[in-house]
C-alpha cells in the first residue's frame, strides 16, 4: 500500500478550502480543536469560527440558527459525543426542521484507544443511520474524507460525517470526485468484502492474504452509509459465493446490517466483522484493541474461508 496519511488533518485541511471559497462557510468546535483540526479553519478564518466549550448540545442548537440565517455550518467534535450527547437537538431540531448542517464525528470507533469506552463510538453509525434525512459520510483514508467535505457541502441539509483518529493508507486516488457510490477498489470473483472506514485497508490487506489461499476476492469501499446503495450490493453479491462486511462499529445498526437487508432476498451466505454487542475499552495502542475485538485482516480471511467453506 502507499503512504499513511491522517483524515483528520486533511478534514481540518479540506474546511479551510470551502471557506475561502465560500464564505456562507462557518465552522464550530467542543473544546477539541486541536484534535478534531478545525483549529485550522479556526487560524485561517478567525471571525467566521465559534469555541463552544465542552457542550455539544448548545454547538448543535446554535449551529442550526446560523444555518436559519444562511451559513453552512460543520460542527466537530468527537463521535461518540456528536452522536451521542447532541442527539437530540441533531434530531428534534436539525434533522426534523432539514437545516443545513454538517457534523464531523471525530476520533470515531476504537481510534481513542486510550480514554476507554466513554470516548469510543461503537453505535455512532446506528443512532445516524436511524435519523430521517440525514446523509452518513464514511471515508476511508485522508483523501476521502476531502472528498467528504467537499460533498457535505454540496449537500442540501444535515450530514454526519466519521472520521477515525489513525492514520490510514492511501487507497482512493486524489482529486477524484466523491459520488458516494461504492467503490471497487480490488476485482474478485469468490468473495465479496464491503468494509468502510480504517477497515477498507484491512479488507485490501485480506484480499491480498485469500489469495495466496486459493480465494479471489473483491473489495468494495463504501463510503455512504447513508442513502444506502441496496439495489447495487444486491447486485454485486449475485455474482460471488460469499459477501463479508468489516467495520469498527457494532454489527447491529451499521454496516453489517445494511447489507443483511440488501441481501434479505438472496441466497448468497453472508457474515460480519464487527465489533459484537459490547463496549471499547483503555489499551496502550488501537492494535491491541483491533486485535482483541477481532477487526484485523486476519479476522477477515478467518471468516471469508469459513464462508467459502460453507459454500462447497
Amino acid at each position: 500500500m502507499s503512504k499513511t496519511l491522517n483524515p483528520r488533518q486533511a478534514y481540518g485541511e479540506a474546511l479551510v478550502e470551502l471557506g475561502a471559497e465560500n464564505d456562507k462557510v462557518v465552522a464550530l468546535d467542543a473544546d477539541l480543536s486541536k484534535s478534531t483540526m478545525s483549529t485550522l479553519f479556526e487560524q485561517a478564518y478567525p471571525d467566521r469560527f465559534f469555541e463552544m466549550g465542552i457542550a455539544e448540545q448548545n454547538m448543535l442548537s446554535t449551529a442550526a440558527g446560523l444555518a436559519v440565517g444562511g451559513k453552512i455550518p460543520f460542527c466537530s467534535t468527537f463521535s461518540v459525543f456528536a452522536a451521542g450527547r447532541a442527539y437530540d437537538q441533531i434530531r428534534q431540531t436539525i434533522a426534523i426542521g432539514r437545516l443545513n448542517v454538517k457534523i464531523c464525528g471525530s476520533s470515531a470507533g476504537l481510534s481513542d484507544f486510550g480514554d476507554g469506552s466513554t470516548h469510543q463510538s461503537v453505535e455512532d453509525l446506528a443512532l445516524m443511520c436511524a435519523i430521517p434525512g440525514m446523509t452518513v459520510l464514511t471515508p476511508c483514508d485522508a483523501g476521502e474524507t476531502r472528498q467528504a467535505v467537499r460533498k457535505a457541502a454540496e449537500i442540501d441539509g444535515p450530514v454526519f460525517i466519521r472520521v477515525v483518529r489513525n492514520d490510514l493508507p492511501a487507497l482512493v486516488p486524489e482529486g477524484e470526485y466523491f459520488t458516494g457510490e461504492p467503490r471497487v477498489l480490488r476485482e474478485g470473483s469468490d468473495v465479496l468484502i464491503l468494509a468502510h472506514g480504517c477497515m477498507t485497508a484491512c479488507a485490501m490487506d485480506a484480499a491480498v492474504l485469500l489469495e495466496t489461499k486459493g480465494v479471489s476476492a473483491s473489495v468494495v469501499n463504501m463510503p455512504m452509509l447513508k442513502p444506502f446503495s441496496y439495489a447495487l450490493i444486491a447486485d454485486m453479491a449475485s455474482s460471488v459465493k460469499a459477501v463479508l462486511t468489516a467495520e469498527d462499529h457494532s454489527f447491529i445498526g451499521g454496516l453489517a446490517s445494511a447489507v443483511a437487508f440488501a441481501l434479505r432476498r438472496s441466497n448468497t451466505p453472508m457474515d460480519y466483522v464487527a465489533i459484537e454487542d459490547q463496549f471499547g475499552q483503555s489499551a496502550h495502542a488501537l492494535e491491541e484493541l483491533m486485535v482483541h475485538y477481532g477487526l484485523t485482516a486476519e479476522h477477515i480471511v478467518k471468516k471469508a474461508l469459513d464462508l467459502m467453506g460453507d459454500c462447497n
